[in-house]
């Protein structure tokens, strides 16, 4: 007999369906696996006899055949289990094959039956919407995950024997639909309130303060530089408080990302909230941009929308900063390899810190000792065109003890970012209809349309474009800067003083990088 089943694969964070085809006929007993498979596939069937037999159902020894199509597509994973064996049971005629139509299954299945909880749920769910299905059987640890796609009902399976009885029950309308309503993610909020930081607990540092707000109004990049004990950090975790919850398509394209890396659990109770990651400086080249044997999203992507922080930027291996230019001006990676390219996602806000030497204090020659050749190696670990794409560099002085005993009250988190959100309304409708966000996205091409200069302004810019050497990146995001600084005051038009503000965080890198 003959049967067939339909699963999923994830490729990248997009999934593609995929059918499971089984036959069962007399001759010598085996059972034959085929449909380009990875080592953790063929050794599905030593997993899925096991669990037949210690489920307590009988086969008699047949001539097995099992194909999964496309057969251009290499099958990875163990997501193939459940579906496999119920495809052998149903060509066995031990499952009437209508109770399958229409129904999409994953999971992992373990040597006494029960079924696994697997990672890419998100992806597959999506994946059998697309393709028409209204069913899809999951794994019990994965049905909240499986549940945040509407208009799909959900069948959570424990084991084997309850797999079987539960789309028999759905065949003959046994089964009560359950709305997806205890997990919609409309009430899915953030509670502001737990986050760590809070710009109240900075004291002082205005500047740093308005440079933390531009580069989250306009979602810009950000590089600081100071001595150890400034508040670099603080600041970083600070800016997270201070960002837009995410809308439900930015909410379930990042729980995408999650699913397939087996990390959902991260994003279900903060679904709305804006990801912060901050990875260590030891991180390998794939720990940060993806990649593995079975490629998987690195640290840029998991930060998508959200904030990546590279605290002591010069401790990081050069290979792994270099990767990431690329991603910061297309906002996304693509990884090619020999299974297939695959593409995922990455616009992020970068925030790095540094210090300005290796004991950190320079130019306080009280308490910096290192010396001009040993400034220049530590500050030549940033390549000029990672720096190139900075929008903003601030210096960070350390707070005065007067400062932090002030009883001065200081602008909390919510304060802030309602000023965010209102600049960034202005820049949703500014851009709406031309799939660009932020005034960080503006290409070259439109900056006579949307980032118009006024004379003074213009003549400034044109000064600074010669005094500072300026590069075409650089010119352009100073008027992207500006851009930003003129919608946080409301002005229709990009004045002189939004262009010396937004030279006033391109200056650092030119005092520094070109100390004598």
């Amino acid at each position: 007999m003959y049967s067939i089943v339909s699963t999923a694969i994830v490729c990248g964070i997009q999934s593609v369906v995929v059918q499971v085809e089984a036959d069962v006929c007399d001759g010598m007993p085996a059972l034959e696996m085929v449909g380009v498979l990875s080592s953790e596939v063929k050794e599905a069937k030593e997993r899925i006899r096991t669990a037949i037999r210690n489920s307590g159902i009988c086969l008699s020894p047949k001539k097995i055949t099992v194909n999964l199509y496309p057969a251009d597509i290499r099958k990875t994973g163990t997501v193939f289990d459940l579906p496999i064996a119920l495809a052998i049971l149903a060509a066995y005629g031990k499952i009437p094959q209508e109770y399958l139509e229409g129904i999409l299954f994953a999971g992992e299945i373990s040597l006494n039956g029960e079924i696994r909880p697997t990672s890419g749920v998100l992806p597959m769910v999506l994946a059998a919407k697309e393709a028409g299905k209204q069913v899809v059987c999951v794994p019990r640890e994965n049905i909240r995950e499986a549940q945040i796609v509407k208009g799909i009902t959900i069948l959570p399976g424990k084991n084997l024997n309850q797999v079987i009885e539960l789309i028999g029950c759905f065949f003959k309308g046994d089964w009560k639909n359950r709305k997806n309503s205890d997990n919609n993610i409309e009430g899915m909020g953030i509670d502001y309130e737990k986050m760590d930081c809070d710009f109240a607990g900075i004291h002082g540092q205005l500047l740093l303060k308005r440079a933390c707000e531009i580069a989250a109004s306009g979602r810009h990049h950000m590089l600081m530089l100071g001595s150890p004990g400034a508040g670099k950090t603080m600041a970083a975790r600070a800016v997270a408080t201070i960002l837009p919850p995410l809308a439900e398509e930015e909410a379930l394209e990042l729980a995408r990302v999650y699913s397939v890396t087996g990390r959902f659990e991260q994003r279900e109770k903060n679904f709305r909230r804006r990801p912060y990651r901050s990875p260590h400086h030891t991180i390998s080249l794939a720990g940060m941009a993806g990649g593995g044997t079975v490629p998987k999203p690195g640290e840029i992507s998991l930060a998508h929308k959200g904030v990546l922080f590279l605290d002591e930027l010069t401790e990081f291996k050069k290979p792994v900063l270099e990767a990431l230019r690329q991603p910061l001006e297309e906002r996304g990676i693509r990884l090619v390899r020999k299974s297939g390219t695959y593409f995922y996602p990455a616009d992020i806000m970068l925030i790095a810190a540094m210090n300005p030497c290796n004991c950190g204090y320079f130019p306080n020659r009280n308490r910096c000792n290192c010396s001009k050749a040993m400034i220049e190696r530590h500050l030549n670990k940033i390549s000029r065109p990672m720096l190139d794409r900075m929008d903003l560099c601030v210096e960070v002085q350390r707070p005065s003890l007067s400062e932090l005993t002030a009883k001065k009250r200081e602008e909390t988190s919510a304060e802030i970012r309602v000023r965010v959100e209102r600049t960034q309304r202005i820049q949703q409708e500014r851009f709406e209809g031309t799939g660009i966000s932020f005034n960080s996205q503006i290409p070259a091409g439109a900056m006579e349309q949307w980032c118009i200069l006024e004379p003074a302004a213009e003549q400034l810019l044109k000064e600074a474009f010669e005094q500072f050497e300026l590069t075409a990146r650089g010119y352009y995001r100073i008027i992207r800067v500006a851009r930003t600084i003129a919608d946080m005051e409301g002005a229709e038009q990009i004045g002189r003083s939004h262009i010396q503000e937004s030279l006033l965080f391109r200056s650092l890198d030119r005092k520094v990088w070109q100390w004598e």
